[in-house]
């Protein structure tokens, strides 16, 4: 007679004390297990589906419902794209950023024109954990931050396209070459208002930006005829440019700027007193907008609409 090695009579144990699956009652009808919508798939269905339609407003007022809503939220703006908050100084602000900074991982456009509580401290978080996506940089009139935060952008940002960085005091000749050192594949520049540039600093500048489109130089006092000819010999798909209050330049500058620059659709020239229809006129028939009219009341055929970009000096 054969013996069962210990293990194998407790197995056989444990089998003859649970239930065969005959004897289980099948006649209760099985208690429905409660779902809700968090249950849906996160990645495929509700992050790509439903979280793309909600603000960040939405966002944060779910984020307040529970736990789970906050893990969703959170979720949510780790894969969020966009961000705008450009003009936003409501209180608590600051709070809402640094959540921001926190969760957001894959950002590629980022808008925070106008924010005046903006400082390095706040901002530097959120470039460290986006630096490898951003493409269009907008902080025109962020009056609190340093040169510091534009370090990361300038050497860390590869695909950087756009950057505006209109009235930032703050810009120094130093930034702009470190600029010229690390970004050359800019598509729209903003340095409007910022006097603390150096014609020489921009005459290189221009030098590596080859596929500029959009360019805004107003109000810069460094901006003079030199600038313009390299602008022309160098950035040859320029399309849009305001060069409002740069009263340097003249119609030797604006000639060769436009010469070079076939392709330029838009001309914002107000209060440049050395640029006079002898440069103008030329341009006008090559059904460019020019803010300037022919005649003072003259009707400007062209609407503004139809040559200015969307975005251009739009905060």
């Amino acid at each position: 007679m054969c013996t069962l090695h210990p293990e194998e009579e407790a197995h056989l144990a444990s089998m003859a004390r649970s239930p065969s699956p005959r004897t289980l009652d099948i006649s209760r009808p099985a208690t429905p297990t409660p779902c809700s919508l968090f249950d849906v798939c996160w990645d495929d269905v509700l992050i790509p589906h439903v979280a793309v339609y909600l603000s960040l407003k939405d966002l944060f007022n779910l984020r307040c419902c529970s736990r789970t809503a906050q893990k969703f939220s959170e979720a949510a703006l780790e894969k969020r794209q966009e961000l705008h908050l450009s003009g936003n100084n409501s209180s608590n602000i600051e709070d809402g950023f640094r959540v921001l900074a926190r969760c957001c991982r894959r950002l590629e456009v980022l808008h925070l024109a106008c924010c005046r509580w903006l400082t390095d401290d706040l901002l530097l978080p959120l470039l460290a954990n986006n630096k490898q996506r951003l493409v269009a940089v907008n902080l025109n009139e962020c009056v609190n931050i340093t040169a510091l935060s534009l370090q990361p952008i300038i050497v860390e940002c590869k695909e950087l396209r756009v950057l505006k960085l209109s009235k930032c005091e703050w810009l120094t000749t130093g930034a702009v070459d470190a600029l010229t050192l690390h970004q050359s594949k800019l598509v729209e520049f903003d340095i409007s208002y910022c006097g603390a540039i150096g014609e020489r600093c921009l005459i290189i500048f221009f030098r590596r930006l080859n596929n500029l489109t959009v360019l805004s130089l107003a109000n810069t006092p460094s901006v003079t005829d030199q600038v313009l000819i390299q602008i022309g010999n160098y950035c040859r798909e320029l399309e849009h440019i305001n060069l409002i209050g740069c009263a340097a330049i003249s119609d030797y500058g604006v000639h060769a700027l436009t010469v070079h620059c076939p392709r330029i659709r838009t001309l914002l020239i107000r209060r440049c007193p050395r640029v006079t229809e002898r440069s103008l006129a030329p341009l006008r028939q090559r059904c460019l907008f020019i803010d300037r009219p022919l005649l003072e009341g003259a009707h400007n055929a062209y609407s503004l609409n139809d040559f200015y970009p969307s975005s251009f000096l739009v905060y």
